[in-house]
């Protein structure tokens, strides 16, 4: 029988909230990811639930605007406590988020990992692709991979390529 998760958006600038994301970064990365800081907590995050648990939770993840691009999201963290991994959590969280950057009109979503195989394979088998970035984030210079993967047109595009057309026929 499969395990039953529950995902639900939260409000990280809620105290209890960001208490819980940082206790789940510290489980899940331990002194090989930074504590989350105020700047991370902006933006979308979302926490996991073993079926209908309203206790502590045993995944997070989160997701803000690019500070490179416009129309484009950054997929900053995700975390799965070590007994729940293996179920697709990760995946989930991937296609939660995709849908999010969706809503806001959002063309692409980026992300990095260092040498997480999981998530690598994750990340591929979603669709997303390898680039390097013309200016390089991630923490470490030569041990960082770079994801993308595009969503679509932006609303905006869509609405401006429309008006294009629109007006192309007027003429």
């Amino acid at each position: 029988m499969a395990a039953t998760y529950r995902i639900e958006e939260v409000d990280a600038l809620d105290a209890g909230v960001a208490a819980d994301l940082q206790s789940l970064n510290l489980s899940c990365f331990g002194d090989e990811a930074p504590a989350l800081s105020e700047k991370d907590l902006e933006g979308h995050w979302w926490l996991v639930w073993f079926k209908n648990d309203q206790g502590t939770p045993i995944a997070f993840a989160g997701m803000r605007s690019s500070q490179q691009w416009e129309d484009r999201g950054y997929l900053c963290r995700v975390g799965v406590l070590p007994w729940h991994r293996g179920h697709g959590l990760q995946r989930r969280l991937l296609r939660v988020r995709e849908a999010k950057a969706r809503r806001m009109g959002w063309t692409h979503v980026h992300t990095d990992t260092t040498d997480n195989i999981p998530s690598s394979n994750s990340l591929i088998a979603a669709g997303y692709k390898l680039f390097r970035p013309k200016y390089p984030w991630g923490p470490h210079p030569h041990g960082t991979l770079y994801w993308r993967k595009h969503l679509g047109e932006s609303r905006k595009a869509e609405a401006h390529d429309n008006r294009q057309v629109d007006e192309a026929r007027a003429t």
